[in-house]
Protein backbone atom coordinates (compact mmCIF):
# COMPACT_ATOMS: atom_id res chain seq x y z
CA UNK A 1 0.00 0.00 0.00
CA UNK A 2 1.54 3.38 -0.99
CA UNK A 3 2.42 5.91 1.65
CA UNK A 4 -0.11 8.77 2.02
CA UNK A 5 0.90 11.93 0.23
CA UNK A 6 2.79 14.42 2.39
CA UNK A 7 3.41 17.88 0.92
CA UNK A 8 4.73 19.45 4.13
CA UNK A 9 8.35 19.45 2.83
CA UNK A 10 7.42 21.72 -0.09
CA UNK A 11 4.38 23.67 1.12
CA UNK A 12 6.03 26.23 3.37
CA UNK A 13 4.52 28.92 5.58
CA UNK A 14 4.00 31.40 2.74
CA UNK A 15 4.57 29.58 -0.53
CA UNK A 16 5.46 26.33 -2.25
CA UNK A 17 9.19 25.68 -2.75
CA UNK A 18 11.21 22.56 -3.55
CA UNK A 19 13.45 20.67 -5.95
CA UNK A 20 11.88 19.51 -9.23
CA UNK A 21 11.24 16.63 -9.89
CA UNK A 22 12.72 15.12 -6.70
CA UNK A 23 10.35 16.83 -4.25
CA UNK A 24 7.45 17.82 -6.50
CA UNK A 25 6.37 17.58 -10.12
CA UNK A 26 3.49 18.16 -12.55
CA UNK A 27 1.22 15.71 -10.72
CA UNK A 28 1.68 17.68 -7.49
CA UNK A 29 1.14 20.95 -9.35
CA UNK A 30 -2.10 19.58 -10.82
CA UNK A 31 -3.36 18.56 -7.38
CA UNK A 32 -2.38 21.95 -5.94
CA UNK A 33 -4.24 23.69 -8.77
CA UNK A 34 -7.38 21.70 -8.06
CA UNK A 35 -7.11 22.40 -4.34
CA UNK A 36 -6.42 26.10 -4.93
CA UNK A 37 -9.57 26.31 -7.05
CA UNK A 38 -11.61 24.75 -4.25
CA UNK A 39 -10.15 26.87 -1.44
CA UNK A 40 -9.64 30.25 -3.11
CA UNK A 41 -11.62 30.15 -6.34
CA UNK A 42 -15.13 31.54 -6.67
CA UNK A 43 -17.83 31.18 -9.29
CA UNK A 44 -17.43 33.43 -12.30
CA UNK A 45 -13.92 34.59 -11.34
CA UNK A 46 -10.93 33.16 -13.23
CA UNK A 47 -7.62 32.08 -11.75
CA UNK A 48 -4.58 33.84 -13.23
CA UNK A 49 -1.44 31.74 -13.70
CA UNK A 50 1.99 33.11 -14.59
CA UNK A 51 5.50 31.69 -14.59
CA UNK A 52 9.18 32.62 -14.70
CA UNK A 53 11.93 31.44 -17.06
CA UNK A 54 12.94 28.24 -15.25
CA UNK A 55 12.95 25.14 -17.45
CA UNK A 56 10.32 23.43 -15.28
CA UNK A 57 7.98 26.42 -14.99
CA UNK A 58 5.84 26.07 -18.16
CA UNK A 59 4.96 22.41 -17.47
CA UNK A 60 4.16 23.05 -13.81
CA UNK A 61 2.04 26.12 -14.61
CA UNK A 62 0.17 24.20 -17.29
CA UNK A 63 -0.56 21.31 -14.90
CA UNK A 64 -1.75 23.70 -12.18
CA UNK A 65 -4.17 25.27 -14.64
CA UNK A 66 -5.45 21.84 -15.67
CA UNK A 67 -6.19 20.97 -12.07
CA UNK A 68 -8.03 24.24 -11.47
CA UNK A 69 -10.07 23.86 -14.67
CA UNK A 70 -10.90 20.23 -13.78
CA UNK A 71 -12.52 21.57 -10.59
CA UNK A 72 -14.62 24.06 -12.57
CA UNK A 73 -12.59 27.29 -12.47
CA UNK A 74 -11.76 29.29 -15.57
CA UNK A 75 -8.01 29.78 -15.96
CA UNK A 76 -6.14 32.63 -17.63
CA UNK A 77 -2.50 31.89 -18.44
CA UNK A 78 -0.44 35.07 -18.76
CA UNK A 79 2.79 33.19 -19.55
CA UNK A 80 6.21 34.62 -18.77
CA UNK A 81 6.00 37.36 -16.15
CA UNK A 82 7.62 38.75 -13.02
CA UNK A 83 5.99 38.11 -9.66
CA UNK A 84 4.81 41.70 -9.50
CA UNK A 85 3.47 41.18 -13.03
CA UNK A 86 1.31 38.38 -11.64
CA UNK A 87 0.18 40.65 -8.79
CA UNK A 88 -0.74 43.28 -11.38
CA UNK A 89 -2.86 40.76 -13.29
CA UNK A 90 -4.53 39.64 -10.05
CA UNK A 91 -5.36 43.24 -9.24
CA UNK A 92 -6.40 44.26 -12.75
CA UNK A 93 -8.66 41.22 -13.25
CA UNK A 94 -9.74 41.08 -9.58
CA UNK A 95 -8.81 37.41 -9.66
CA UNK A 96 -6.80 34.99 -7.51
CA UNK A 97 -3.41 34.09 -8.93
CA UNK A 98 -0.51 31.66 -8.86
CA UNK A 99 3.04 32.58 -9.83
CA UNK A 100 5.45 29.75 -10.63
CA UNK A 101 8.89 30.78 -9.47
CA UNK A 102 11.55 29.89 -6.93
CA UNK A 103 12.70 33.52 -6.84
CA UNK A 104 16.47 33.56 -6.17
CA UNK A 105 16.86 29.82 -5.48
CA UNK A 106 19.12 27.67 -7.70
CA UNK A 107 17.91 26.31 -11.04
CA UNK A 108 16.78 22.91 -9.75
CA UNK A 109 14.17 24.55 -7.50
CA UNK A 110 10.73 25.82 -8.36
CA UNK A 111 7.78 27.07 -6.36
CA UNK A 112 4.41 28.82 -6.31
CA UNK A 113 3.47 32.16 -4.81
CA UNK A 114 -0.31 32.25 -4.41
CA UNK A 115 -2.65 35.17 -3.86
CA UNK A 116 -6.33 35.90 -3.61
CA UNK A 117 -8.03 38.50 -5.78
CA UNK A 118 -6.44 41.96 -5.63
CA UNK A 119 -3.06 40.36 -4.83
CA UNK A 120 -3.98 39.53 -1.22
CA UNK A 121 -1.44 36.98 0.04
CA UNK A 122 -2.23 33.32 0.69
CA UNK A 123 -0.17 31.90 3.55
CA UNK A 124 -0.35 29.12 6.10
CA UNK A 125 -3.05 30.88 8.13
CA UNK A 126 -4.93 32.34 5.15
CA UNK A 127 -5.66 29.26 3.07
CA UNK A 128 -2.36 27.59 2.20
CA UNK A 129 -2.68 24.90 4.89
CA UNK A 130 -6.12 24.02 3.51
CA UNK A 131 -4.73 23.90 -0.04
CA UNK A 132 -2.01 21.51 1.11
CA UNK A 133 -4.40 19.15 2.92
CA UNK A 134 -6.80 19.03 -0.01
CA UNK A 135 -3.97 18.52 -2.54
CA UNK A 136 -2.69 15.59 -0.47
CA UNK A 137 -6.17 14.08 -0.56
CA UNK A 138 -6.34 14.51 -4.34
CA UNK A 139 -2.95 12.87 -4.79
CA UNK A 140 -4.14 9.89 -2.76
CA UNK A 141 -7.68 9.56 -4.12
CA UNK A 142 -7.65 11.35 -7.49
CA UNK A 143 -9.13 14.72 -8.45
CA UNK A 144 -12.93 14.59 -8.81
CA UNK A 145 -14.29 16.34 -11.89
CA UNK A 146 -16.62 19.29 -11.44
CA UNK A 147 -20.02 19.23 -13.09
CA UNK A 148 -18.72 21.67 -15.67
CA UNK A 149 -15.02 22.14 -16.33
CA UNK A 150 -13.54 25.61 -16.56
CA UNK A 151 -12.13 27.18 -19.70
CA UNK A 152 -8.41 27.72 -20.25
CA UNK A 153 -7.34 30.86 -22.14
CA UNK A 154 -4.22 32.97 -22.58
CA UNK A 155 -3.69 36.70 -22.23
CA UNK A 156 -0.70 39.02 -22.59
CA UNK A 157 -0.68 41.56 -19.74
CA UNK A 158 2.89 42.92 -20.06
CA UNK A 159 1.94 46.19 -21.78
CA UNK A 160 -0.87 46.80 -19.27
CA UNK A 161 1.61 46.24 -16.44
CA UNK A 162 4.09 48.70 -17.95
CA UNK A 163 1.39 51.31 -18.55
CA UNK A 164 0.15 51.09 -14.97
CA UNK A 165 3.62 51.56 -13.50
CA UNK A 166 4.29 54.52 -15.79
CA UNK A 167 1.00 56.07 -14.66
CA UNK A 168 2.23 55.93 -11.04
CA UNK A 169 5.62 57.57 -11.62
CA UNK A 170 6.12 60.14 -14.38
CA UNK A 171 9.56 59.41 -15.82
CA UNK A 172 9.39 61.81 -18.75
CA UNK A 173 11.61 64.88 -18.79
CA UNK A 174 14.47 65.79 -16.50
CA UNK A 175 18.14 65.19 -17.08
CA UNK A 176 19.33 62.25 -19.18
CA UNK A 177 20.45 59.19 -17.25
CA UNK A 178 22.58 56.18 -18.09
CA UNK A 179 21.14 53.17 -16.26
CA UNK A 180 22.97 49.86 -15.90
CA UNK A 181 20.57 46.97 -15.20
CA UNK A 182 21.55 43.44 -14.19
CA UNK A 183 18.59 41.13 -14.79
CA UNK A 184 20.58 38.06 -13.67
CA UNK A 185 19.01 36.10 -16.58
CA UNK A 186 15.74 36.48 -14.67
CA UNK A 187 12.41 38.09 -15.40
CA UNK A 188 13.71 41.67 -15.33
CA UNK A 189 15.09 40.79 -18.77
CA UNK A 190 11.44 40.94 -19.87
CA UNK A 191 10.05 43.68 -17.62
CA UNK A 192 12.85 46.27 -17.67
CA UNK A 193 12.75 46.80 -21.47
CA UNK A 194 8.94 46.95 -21.31
CA UNK A 195 8.74 49.52 -18.51
CA UNK A 196 11.90 51.61 -18.98
CA UNK A 197 12.26 51.35 -22.75
CA UNK A 198 10.02 50.67 -25.75
CA UNK A 199 9.67 46.85 -25.81
CA UNK A 200 5.98 47.03 -24.86
CA UNK A 201 5.22 49.65 -27.49
CA UNK A 202 5.30 52.58 -25.06
CA UNK A 203 7.07 55.91 -25.77
CA UNK A 204 10.82 56.21 -25.31
CA UNK A 205 11.71 57.69 -21.91
CA UNK A 206 15.19 58.75 -22.95
CA UNK A 207 17.17 56.45 -20.68
CA UNK A 208 20.40 54.98 -21.97
CA UNK A 209 20.19 51.40 -20.79
CA UNK A 210 23.32 49.31 -20.21
CA UNK A 211 21.93 45.74 -20.14
CA UNK A 212 23.51 42.84 -18.29
CA UNK A 213 22.18 39.31 -18.64
CA UNK A 214 18.78 40.16 -20.11
CA UNK A 215 18.58 36.72 -21.77
CA UNK A 216 15.95 34.65 -19.95
CA UNK A 217 17.79 31.56 -18.74
CA UNK A 218 16.62 29.57 -15.73
CA UNK A 219 20.02 27.87 -15.40
CA UNK A 220 21.51 31.25 -14.32
CA UNK A 221 24.74 30.87 -16.32
CA UNK A 222 26.35 34.12 -15.13
CA UNK A 223 25.59 34.34 -11.41
CA UNK A 224 22.81 33.51 -8.97
CA UNK A 225 19.81 35.81 -9.28
CA UNK A 226 20.11 36.89 -5.66
CA UNK A 227 21.43 40.45 -5.35
CA UNK A 228 21.27 40.23 -1.56
CA UNK A 229 24.60 38.34 -1.80
CA UNK A 230 27.43 40.83 -2.47
CA UNK A 231 29.16 38.47 -4.93
CA UNK A 232 26.15 38.72 -7.24
CA UNK A 233 26.48 42.52 -7.47
CA UNK A 234 30.11 42.49 -8.66
CA UNK A 235 29.29 42.44 -12.39
CA UNK A 236 26.82 45.31 -12.05
CA UNK A 237 29.26 47.35 -9.99
CA UNK A 238 31.92 46.86 -12.66
CA UNK A 239 29.52 47.78 -15.46
CA UNK A 240 28.43 50.97 -13.68
CA UNK A 241 32.01 52.13 -13.31
CA UNK A 242 33.14 51.02 -16.79
CA UNK A 243 30.19 52.65 -18.57
CA UNK A 244 30.00 55.78 -16.44
CA UNK A 245 26.41 54.98 -15.52
CA UNK A 246 24.50 57.24 -13.15
CA UNK A 247 22.86 54.30 -11.39
CA UNK A 248 22.80 50.50 -11.35
CA UNK A 249 19.75 48.33 -10.75
CA UNK A 250 19.89 44.61 -9.88
CA UNK A 251 16.81 42.39 -9.79
CA UNK A 252 16.33 38.94 -8.34
CA UNK A 253 15.10 35.98 -10.39
CA UNK A 254 11.38 36.79 -10.31
CA UNK A 255 12.11 40.55 -10.39
CA UNK A 256 10.01 41.49 -7.38
CA UNK A 257 13.06 42.83 -5.49
CA UNK A 258 15.34 45.59 -6.72
CA UNK A 259 18.78 46.56 -5.36
CA UNK A 260 20.39 49.89 -6.20
CA UNK A 261 24.05 50.74 -6.84
CA UNK A 262 25.32 54.33 -7.03
CA UNK A 263 27.58 55.88 -9.66
CA UNK A 264 30.68 54.74 -7.74
CA UNK A 265 29.52 51.12 -7.75
CA UNK A 266 28.62 51.29 -4.05
CA UNK A 267 25.35 49.60 -2.97
CA UNK A 268 22.65 51.91 -1.66
CA UNK A 269 21.02 50.41 1.41
CA UNK A 270 17.38 49.33 1.05
CA UNK A 271 16.68 51.48 4.12
CA UNK A 272 17.86 54.54 2.19
CA UNK A 273 15.63 53.54 -0.71
CA UNK A 274 12.75 53.09 1.74
CA UNK A 275 13.35 56.59 3.08
CA UNK A 276 13.61 58.16 -0.36
CA UNK A 277 10.55 56.45 -1.82
CA UNK A 278 8.62 56.83 1.42
CA UNK A 279 9.10 60.59 1.45
CA UNK A 280 7.90 60.84 -2.15
CA UNK A 281 4.76 58.85 -1.31
CA UNK A 282 4.18 60.89 1.86
CA UNK A 283 4.39 64.16 -0.06
CA UNK A 284 1.88 62.83 -2.59
CA UNK A 285 -0.52 61.94 0.23
CA UNK A 286 -0.12 65.33 1.88
CA UNK A 287 -0.74 67.08 -1.44
CA UNK A 288 -4.02 65.17 -1.69
CA UNK A 289 -4.97 66.26 1.84
CA UNK A 290 -4.58 62.80 3.38
CA UNK A 291 -2.63 61.57 6.38
CA UNK A 292 0.19 59.27 5.27
CA UNK A 293 1.00 55.98 6.99
CA UNK A 294 4.18 54.05 6.13
CA UNK A 295 5.06 50.52 7.29
CA UNK A 296 8.68 49.47 7.86
CA UNK A 297 10.02 46.28 9.37
CA UNK A 298 11.98 46.44 12.60
CA UNK A 299 15.35 45.81 10.88
CA UNK A 300 15.00 48.93 8.77
CA UNK A 301 17.22 51.85 9.74
CA UNK A 302 15.90 54.24 12.39
CA UNK A 303 16.47 56.90 9.76
CA UNK A 304 13.22 55.77 8.13
CA UNK A 305 10.84 56.66 11.00
CA UNK A 306 13.00 59.71 11.82
CA UNK A 307 12.78 61.17 8.31
CA UNK A 308 9.19 60.19 7.60
CA UNK A 309 7.99 61.25 11.02
CA UNK A 310 9.61 64.66 10.55
CA UNK A 311 7.74 64.92 7.23
CA UNK A 312 4.43 64.39 9.02
CA UNK A 313 3.92 60.71 8.34
CA UNK A 314 2.72 58.08 10.77
CA UNK A 315 5.14 55.16 10.82
CA UNK A 316 4.34 51.62 11.96
CA UNK A 317 6.89 48.89 12.77
CA UNK A 318 6.30 45.39 11.43
CA UNK A 319 7.80 41.97 11.89
CA UNK A 320 10.14 40.80 9.14
CA UNK A 321 8.37 39.00 6.30
CA UNK A 322 6.11 39.91 3.42
CA UNK A 323 3.00 38.28 4.88
CA UNK A 324 3.21 40.44 8.01
CA UNK A 325 3.94 43.69 6.22
CA UNK A 326 1.27 43.11 3.55
CA UNK A 327 -1.31 42.44 6.25
CA UNK A 328 -0.34 45.62 8.10
CA UNK A 329 -0.31 47.60 4.87
CA UNK A 330 -3.94 46.68 4.26
CA UNK A 331 -5.02 47.04 7.90
CA UNK A 332 -3.47 50.51 8.20
CA UNK A 333 -4.32 51.62 4.64
CA UNK A 334 -0.63 52.50 4.38
CA UNK A 335 0.58 54.29 1.27
CA UNK A 336 3.97 52.55 1.28
CA UNK A 337 6.00 49.89 3.04
CA UNK A 338 9.67 48.94 2.93
CA UNK A 339 11.90 46.13 4.17
CA UNK A 340 15.66 45.79 4.65
CA UNK A 341 15.55 42.92 2.13
CA UNK A 342 14.60 45.30 -0.74
CA UNK A 343 10.91 44.43 -0.84
CA UNK A 344 8.85 47.59 -1.41
CA UNK A 345 5.05 47.69 -1.10
CA UNK A 346 2.60 50.24 -2.52
CA UNK A 347 -1.06 50.95 -1.81
CA UNK A 348 -1.42 51.98 -5.45
CA UNK A 349 -0.25 48.47 -6.38
CA UNK A 350 -2.85 46.60 -4.31
CA UNK A 351 -0.57 46.73 -1.23
CA UNK A 352 1.75 44.27 -3.03
CA UNK A 353 5.50 44.48 -3.53
CA UNK A 354 7.11 45.66 -6.75
CA UNK A 355 10.81 46.36 -7.09
CA UNK A 356 10.29 47.98 -10.48
CA UNK A 357 8.05 50.71 -9.08
CA UNK A 358 10.56 51.46 -6.32
CA UNK A 359 13.32 51.69 -8.95
CA UNK A 360 11.20 54.13 -10.95
CA UNK A 361 10.84 56.40 -7.91
CA UNK A 362 14.63 56.43 -7.48
CA UNK A 363 15.10 57.21 -11.18
CA UNK A 364 12.58 60.07 -10.96
CA UNK A 365 14.24 61.51 -7.84
CA UNK A 366 17.64 61.33 -9.53
CA UNK A 367 16.35 62.77 -12.80
CA UNK A 368 14.73 65.85 -11.30
CA UNK A 369 17.87 67.25 -9.60
CA UNK A 370 21.59 67.55 -10.30
CA UNK A 371 23.16 65.62 -7.43
CA UNK A 372 24.76 62.24 -7.94
CA UNK A 373 23.04 59.21 -6.49
CA UNK A 374 25.70 58.87 -3.79
CA UNK A 375 25.05 62.45 -2.70
CA UNK A 376 21.30 61.87 -2.77
CA UNK A 377 21.51 58.58 -0.84
CA UNK A 378 23.71 60.15 1.85
CA UNK A 379 20.72 62.22 2.95
CA UNK A 380 18.90 59.00 3.81
CA UNK A 381 21.83 57.20 5.47
CA UNK A 382 22.72 59.15 8.64
CA UNK A 383 23.53 56.14 10.83
CA UNK A 384 26.00 53.24 10.73
CA UNK A 385 24.56 49.74 10.21
CA UNK A 386 26.16 46.30 10.33
CA UNK A 387 23.90 44.67 7.79
CA UNK A 388 22.53 41.23 8.60
CA UNK A 389 25.16 38.80 9.92
CA UNK A 390 24.32 35.10 10.27
CA UNK A 391 25.84 32.82 12.89
CA UNK A 392 25.32 29.07 12.94
CA UNK A 393 24.95 28.14 16.60
CA UNK A 394 24.20 24.81 18.33
CA UNK A 395 21.66 26.40 20.68
CA UNK A 396 20.06 29.67 19.59
CA UNK A 397 18.12 30.08 22.86
CA UNK A 398 21.31 29.72 24.91
CA UNK A 399 23.12 32.26 22.74
CA UNK A 400 20.27 34.72 23.12
CA UNK A 401 20.28 34.20 26.90
CA UNK A 402 24.01 34.99 27.00
CA UNK A 403 23.38 38.27 25.18
CA UNK A 404 20.60 39.17 27.61
CA UNK A 405 22.92 38.42 30.53
CA UNK A 406 25.64 40.66 29.08
CA UNK A 407 23.22 43.61 29.07
CA UNK A 408 21.40 42.67 32.31
CA UNK A 409 22.55 45.70 34.31
CA UNK A 410 21.57 48.16 31.56
CA UNK A 411 18.20 46.45 31.19
CA UNK A 412 17.60 46.53 34.96
CA UNK A 413 18.39 50.25 35.11
CA UNK A 414 16.00 50.98 32.24
CA UNK A 415 18.75 52.41 30.04
CA UNK A 416 18.25 49.55 27.58
CA UNK A 417 14.73 48.42 26.72
CA UNK A 418 13.78 44.92 25.55
CA UNK A 419 11.43 44.40 22.61
CA UNK A 420 10.32 40.94 21.42
CA UNK A 421 8.15 41.89 18.44
CA UNK A 422 10.42 39.76 16.24
CA UNK A 423 13.32 38.04 17.97
CA UNK A 424 15.18 40.05 20.60
CA UNK A 425 15.71 43.79 20.19
CA UNK A 426 17.81 45.68 22.73
CA UNK A 427 17.21 49.40 22.33
CA UNK A 428 19.46 52.23 23.54
CA UNK A 429 18.07 54.80 21.10
CA UNK A 430 16.66 57.10 23.77
CA UNK A 431 20.04 57.41 25.51
CA UNK A 432 23.54 58.47 24.49
CA UNK A 433 25.15 57.07 22.39
CA UNK A 434 22.16 55.87 20.38
CA UNK A 435 22.15 52.24 19.22
CA UNK A 436 20.02 49.13 18.89
CA UNK A 437 20.67 45.46 18.21
CA UNK A 438 18.34 42.71 17.02
CA UNK A 439 18.83 38.94 17.15
CA UNK A 440 16.37 36.77 15.23
CA UNK A 441 16.45 32.99 15.01
CA UNK A 442 15.81 31.26 11.69
CA UNK A 443 12.66 29.15 11.55
CA UNK A 444 14.34 26.41 9.49
CA UNK A 445 18.06 26.42 10.39
CA UNK A 446 20.19 26.71 13.55
CA UNK A 447 20.96 30.33 12.67
CA UNK A 448 20.91 33.59 14.59
CA UNK A 449 20.70 36.75 12.50
CA UNK A 450 22.29 39.86 13.99
CA UNK A 451 21.60 43.47 13.00
CA UNK A 452 23.23 46.42 14.72
CA UNK A 453 22.74 50.14 14.09
CA UNK A 454 24.28 53.07 15.91
CA UNK A 455 24.65 56.80 15.58
CA UNK A 456 28.40 56.43 14.99
CA UNK A 457 30.46 53.81 13.16
CA UNK A 458 32.83 53.09 16.05
CA UNK A 459 29.92 52.35 18.40
CA UNK A 460 28.27 50.08 15.82
CA UNK A 461 31.49 48.13 15.21
CA UNK A 462 32.20 47.75 18.93
CA UNK A 463 28.68 46.42 19.61
CA UNK A 464 28.70 44.19 16.53
CA UNK A 465 31.97 42.54 17.50
CA UNK A 466 31.03 42.17 21.17
CA UNK A 467 27.64 40.59 20.46
CA UNK A 468 29.07 38.26 17.80
CA UNK A 469 31.69 37.08 20.30
CA UNK A 470 28.94 36.31 22.82
CA UNK A 471 26.75 34.56 20.26
CA UNK A 472 29.65 32.46 18.96
CA UNK A 473 31.07 31.70 22.40
CA UNK A 474 32.84 28.36 22.66
CA UNK A 475 34.31 28.28 19.20
CA UNK A 476 31.65 25.98 17.69
CA UNK A 477 29.67 28.76 16.01
CA UNK A 478 30.51 29.98 12.52
CA UNK A 479 29.27 32.70 10.24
Amino acid sequence: MPEPADLSPVVKAYDVRGVVPDEWDADVARALGAAFADVVGSEGVPIVVGHDMRDSSPELAQAFGEGAAWRGCDVVHIGLCSTDGLYHASGMLEAPGAMFTASHNPARYNGIKMCRALARPVGQDTGLADVRRLAEQYLDEGIPAAGEQGSVTTRDTLADYARLLRSLVDLEGGRPLKVAIDAGNGMAGLTAPAVLSTAAGLPDLGFEIVPLYFELDGTFPNHEANPLEPANLVDLQGAVIASGADIGLAFDGDADRCFVVDERGVPVSPSAVTGLVGLREVEKEKAAGREATVIHNLITSRAVPDLLGAAGARTVRSRVGHSFIKAQMAAEDAVFGGEHSAHYYFRDFWFADTGMLAAMHVLRALREQDRTLSELAEMYTPYAASGEINSTVPDADAARARVMEAFADDIASGEVTVDELDGLTLDHWQANPRWWINLRASNTEPLLRLNVEAEHTDIMEKLRDAVLAIVREGGDAVS
